[in-house]
């Protein structure tokens, strides 16, 4: 008998991987931190010097989410017109500068390796999800195929997309690491 045309064909396993680790990426994060705080070892120069770099991360994520209707359209303005993925790239840049503020190596590639992987994993992800639900449209966008819809930035749609989280996340982060070097614990 032939196999049923109904059902989908089973995901690869490295799909599935992929899936899993960009559904629990915060929670991952979060834990990884806490083993970031403690190997942490940071002075006031790369205190001041990684928060700078990181708020400017947050600058790029603020941007972009007060631009995106995620879920609902492909977005083309702000950020979106030069590149994809413009959340991810404001968060890479906050670890970026949260690696420097901790002066620890360990940290820095623990950071760079949670990055990559979980990166990797949720734009993979994302993306088969966009192409699925705008099929060519998106497909056009990622060839730099459409315009510009003009969009102007909006701080009530970067709230209405959480970016409040990521705002709370950072100052945070900032706070326990400057803790640690005032305290030396």
């Amino acid at each position: 008998m032939p196999p049923s045309t109904d059902a989908s064909p089973p995901s690869p396993p490295s799909t599935e991987v992929a899936a899993r680790l960009a559904r629990y990426r915060v929670p991952l994060g979060f834990a990884l931190g806490a083993v970031a705080l403690v190997l942490a070892r940071p002075s006031g120069s790369s205190l001041v010097i990684g928060c700078l770099v990181a708020v400017g991360g947050e600058v790029i994520r603020l941007w972009a989410a007060g631009h995106v209707e995620k879920g609902r359209e492909v977005t083309t303005s702000g950020p979106y017109r030069w590149t994809r993925h413009p959340l991810y790239i404001g968060s890479t840049v906050i670890g970026i500068g949260l690696a420097v503020a901790t002066a620890s190596v360990p940290v820095a590639l623990m950071i760079g390796a949670y990055l990559a992987a979980s990166f990797t994993a949720a734009i993979r992800t994302e993306e088969g999800e966009l192409t699925a639900k705008f099929g060519d449209h998106y497909r056009n966008y990622r060839h730099g195929l459409t315009a510009d819809t003009g969009r102007r930035f909006s701080l009530t749609r970067a709230w209405r997309n959480r970016e409040q989280r990521a705002v709370a996340g950072l100052a945070a982060g900032t706070v326990l690491l400057a803790l640690r070097w005032i305290l030396r614990v």
